[in-house]
């Protein structure tokens, strides 16, 4: 270090002030310890100086300059060296900024959640961004010492990490007790509601530090694209389900769709070749199977008929028409799609 380098180094021990480095930091350490009397310090507007001595805090000066001597600044009689004659004191010097704070990232995974809808465990991650306010310095400073945990980067660490804990825990019970299916979470149809349960349930865990929450900001809740397919596609599957009565008979629909499918690809000539080659035997077989499927389907629609004018449990042709529409309307669905099984359900009528 030349001259110039340590004459400026002690001028500089004459004057204590937050880094211009860390204006934006919400807590800001000064690196000395030792403080010479008559020091002038300098604090900003919107902070507070806090002198901390053996994880306590001895005393708080607010915005403004302020010469440190124990005449005019009575707690620094308690934070003097001895040894030095009086002109040093001891002490941890740190600025906490008062002001909100926006724009605050955090994100990470929320874990396997069970969809209500499907039953299946699908992972999830959140991300989005939050104000932070610090309403009582003292708090905040005692509380991060005794984690060790001072520097600003080690307190937005810490304190991203108990966000996301509380976020992951209010939205996997919002889930469970509220049976919101995963779909609707991550399209955002519940984000208001989540907001407010994770900024309650983030209230106790911050308010021992001095801390609050003030809001969140572009909140969202997302899945991998191929699990978002696979839930589309089971959704879709259990309200048509529904809508025919039962999975069994959505089964033997979507099986006769692929055959005739299939068979309209094969070309004319070729599929009735086809159908030829399959023998008298084999013909008459189908006959059967058909009949005696059609015997069991007309039976379960006749004992599902009896018993829904017996109890008075049926859905009405309007209802099921008010499930297929809602079905559309959440993009589950294709308007082909939606005006076939709507002319089936109007034959019902």
């Amino acid at each position: 270090m030349g001259l110039f380098d340590g004459l400026k180094a002690e001028a500089q021990r004459n004057f204590i002030a937050r880094a211009d480095g860390a204006k934006d930091h919400i807590i800001y350490k000064y690196p000395e310890h030792n403080v010479r009397m008559m020091t002038q310090l300098t604090v900003a507007a919107d902070e507070v100086a806090l002198f901390v001595k053996d994880g306590q805090v001895v005393g708080q000066l607010g915005p403004g300059r302020h010469q440190l001597d124990s005449s005019n600044v009575p707690f620094l009689g308690a934070l003097l060296d001895k040894f030095t004659g009086g002109n040093l004191f001891i002490a941890e010097i740190y600025f906490v900024t008062m002001r909100e704070f926006p724009s605050i990232k955090f994100g990470g995974p929320i874990g396997e959640m069970r969809d209500p809808d499907s039953g299946l465990g699908i992972g999830a991650m959140v991300y989005g961004d939050f104000s932070l306010k610090v309403t009582e310095p003292q708090k905040l400073v005692v509380g991060l010492v005794g984690m060790r945990k001072a520097s600003n980067d080690d307190f937005l660490g810490w304190f991203k990490n108990q966000v996301l804990k509380v976020t992951r825990d209010r939205i996997a019970e919002l889930i469970v007790k509220k049976k919101w299916p995963l779909l609707d979470v991550t399209s955002g149809a519940f984000t208001e509601e989540i907001e407010v349960e994770v900024v309650a349930g983030c209230k106790p865990h911050v308010d021992p530090y001095g801390l609050t929450i003030i809001r969140f900001g572009n909140f969202t809740v997302s899945i991998k694209p191929e699990d978002e397919a696979t839930l589309k596609k089971l959704t879709k599957d259990v309200a048509y389900s529904r809508l025919a009565g039962g999975f069994q008979q959505y089964a033997q629909g979507q099986a006769m769709l692929g055959a005739a499918e299939g068979m309209s690809k094969g070309g004319g000539e070729g599929a009735g070749g086809a159908l030829q080659g399959m023998g008298m035997g084999m013909g008459f077989g189908m006959a059967n199977m058909f009949a005696n499927q059609q015997q069991q389907n007309n039976a379960q629609a006749a004992a599902a008929q009896a018993q829904a004018a017996q109890t008075g449990a049926g859905r009405s042709v309007l209802d099921r028409l008010k499930e297929l529409n809602e079905l559309k309307v959440a993009g589950l669905i294709t308007e082909e799609e939606f005006a076939a099984k709507k002319a089936e359900l109007m034959k019902q009528v």
